[in-house]
């Protein structure tokens, strides 16, 4: 099964495809959306959404899975993340897929073992599971490529479970 990982944000959305093989998880392709820093938000949203789409069309995943919004102190920023992950789903919806959200606590649990487990962690862990000998970059797609993993553990444990 191929799957599109998705690290919401404005600026800077990271993006994984991995392809999942039971127990086997392979990179495919990922990286990071850049919008333009001071354009208007509504032309940041327009190219979020056609780069995606072309991501879409480019790899056609059969699944999707997108992190579920953080909020720390900063509202502004997390309102302006939340219009990006909802032109995210929508992108997604209007493409035939069904985004399936996992938290970041969820991500860490599947990927090291440990809902609080740190960055670097995470990032090491990753790096391991897909064989690669770097840590991907940047974090976004490093992140997005933890969501994927994630989401192929989520899905290979619901056939166990049939």
């Amino acid at each position: 099964m191929t799957i599109l990982g998705i690290d919401p944000g404005y600026g800077t959305i990271g993006y994984g495809v991995v392809r999942a093989d039971r127990d086997r998880f392979t990179p495919v392709q990922y990286g990071a959306i850049k919008t333009p820093a001071g354009a208007p938000m509504h032309l940041r949203l327009c190219e979020l959404y056609d780069d995606l789409c072309t991501l879409i069309d480019t790899f056609h995943p059969e699944a999707a899975a997108v992190e579920e919004l953080f909020f720390n102190q900063n509202i502004t920023t997390g309102i302006q993340v939340a219009q990006a992950r909802g032109v995210i789903l929508l992108a997604l919806a209007q493409k035939g897929l069904t985004p399936i959200s996992y938290t970041p606590s969820q991500v860490k649990q599947s990927i090291v073992g440990y809902g609080k487990a740190d960055k670097h962690q995470m990032m090491e862990m990753t790096r391991m599971l897909l064989g690669l000998a770097k840590v991907p970059r940047p974090d976004d797609a490093a992140d997005a490529l933890a969501i994927a993993i994630c989401h192929g553990h989520a899905c290979r444990s619901a056939l166990y479970k049939e």
